[in-house]
């Protein structure tokens, strides 16, 4: 089943990545280069917005990836899990409540 929000998952591992950082440092000196005057303590909370959102999904992503890594592994040693479910993580978030709701009844 594909969703329509398939776009936002895209978003959310773009932003984790470590060109976003860069992404952000090239927003600030265009910002600095062409309208170094609008630069006030607005426009600087806002690139530390900026910034905070990029660690804050980066921290994110690299924690769940590694709870991810960690599951698959116990459901490989355990010789009754079902195969499938190592790929759950693949699914975007709707698919995975969906098959949480078929699991529970």
């Amino acid at each position: 089943m594909q969703t329509p929000y398939r776009w936002l998952t895209r978003i959310g591992i773009a932003t984790s990545h470590p060109l976003a950082l860069a992404a952000v440092f090239v927003f600030l000196a265009a910002w600095l280069i062409f309208d170094r005057g609008s630069f006030d303590w607005q426009a600087a909370a806002t690139v530390a917005t900026l910034f905070m959102t990029v660690f804050i999904q980066r921290a994110e992503r690299r924690d769940t990836q590694a709870m991810h890594a960690k599951l698959d592994e116990l459901l490989r040693a355990e010789g009754h899990a079902r195969n499938e479910l190592t790929t759950l993580d693949d699914k975007e978030p709707e698919e995975i409540v969906e098959h949480r709701d078929q699991e529970r009844g």
